[in-house]
């Protein structure tokens, strides 16, 4: 068995994961644990108890990830770890296991910008998509736009500019009486809809940038709700599919305008939302007529998972970079300022 075996870890949020990865390219194991069930009560991700329970859980969760790939942690040749941005109490879990690891097996320790993780993913099941090429950033916590370059840097093109595009999911089906999480909840009522019913607005579509706005969406939808008081099953069904049309909507018109002006054909979709049917179905039909490939990792990729961050590390690893072990953890560092990452060309 090849030594070039690396472990990645990932404790961003409310989901703990762990996998191996052999070259930086197979997989040999993902274990995730969740925590749905502790944060439903709450509507919400509560940082305090997400963390608390990462601590208790997380040695589990690497040694299921270790017999899983058949190997013993002495076979590993490094640790890849997420540190940031996310949330910090949940990050420092990750980031103090996975050095105190690597500093024990006396191996490298690399850490590695979520975001680059969620654009390796996709690296990772499609071998032909190779910078340089747009990456989609989608997730409760980013919407962006980046230029994936051959260098290994992502520079910035646009991003939101208040809420990310899977918090505006969240908070819509809190507001129609939808389940925890928001995001799968509401495309289930949104296939039951009609994506026609309610004139919502595209928050920035005629603008000439490439950032995002979701907090005047998700007020239109507040103030739909409180006109149409008492919400019958009909009225959550429409609003759940007029939403998810404009909220996808503004994703495809800003992502072919990326690719238009960076002059690339290849669009990476990366993150919890590039789960989402309807995206995936838009952009996949906007390609075929404007010439452009959409790639999406598998459902189980796109959201948190440390296969993506065993892949990225592994790739710094190979690169031949090494992070000292006094590296911290960060909550929010854009992806081009972050000492994880290549400054921007």
């Amino acid at each position: 068995m090849s030594s070039n075996l690396v472990l990645g870890v990932e404790s961003s949020c409310d989901e703990l994961a762990a996998a191996v990865v052999r070259d930086g390219k197979e997989v040999l194991s993902s274990a995730v644990q969740g925590q749905e069930n502790l944060h439903r009560p709450y509507g919400g991700v509560v940082p305090e108890l997400a963390s608390r329970d990462h601590v208790r859980r997380i040695s589990e969760v690497v040694l299921r990830a270790l017999a899983a790939a058949g190997i013993d942690e002495s076979e590993l040749s490094g640790v890849a770890v997420t540190a940031g941005p996310g949330l910090i109490g949940a990050l420092l879990v990750g980031v103090c296991f996975a050095k105190g690891l690597a500093y024990r097996l006396g191996i490298p320790c690399v850490g590695v910008h979520h975001l680059e993780g969620h654009l390796a993913a996709a690296e990772l099941v499609e071998p032909g998509l190779v910078p340089p090429y747009v990456g989609l950033v989608v997730s409760g916590g980013h919407t962006a736009l980046y230029r994936a370059t051959q260098g290994g840097a992502f520079v910035l093109l646009g991003e939101t500019r208040d809420d990310a595009v899977g918090e505006a999911f969240d908070k819509v089906a809190k507001l129609l009486g939808l389940s925890y999480p928001g995001g799968p909840a509401v495309a289930r009522a949104a296939e039951r809809g009609d994506p026609e019913a309610v004139a919502l607005p595209r928050p920035l579509a005629s603008s000439e940038g490439l950032d995002f706005s979701y907090s005047g969406l998700k007020t239109a939808v507040a103030l739909e709700v409180e006109r149409r008081q008492p919400l019958s099953e009909r009225d959550v069904t429409d609003l759940a599919a007029s939403f998810e049309a404009a909220a996808t909507d503004v994703l495809v018109l800003r992502a072919q305008r990326a690719l238009l002006r960076e002059r690339l054909v290849q669009l990476a979709v990366v993150g919890g939302v590039a789960a989402n049917r309807r995206l995936r179905r838009e952009l996949s039909r906007a390609g075929e007529a404007g010439g452009f490939r959409a790639v999406f990792p598998p459902p189980e990729l796109c959201t948190d998972n440390a296969v993506m961050i065993a892949a990225a590390g592994a790739r710094k690893l190979a690169r031949g970079e090494r992070h000292a072990l006094g590296f911290s953890a960060f909550s929010r560092v854009p992806l081009g300022d972050s000492p994880w990452a290549a400054e921007p060309g």
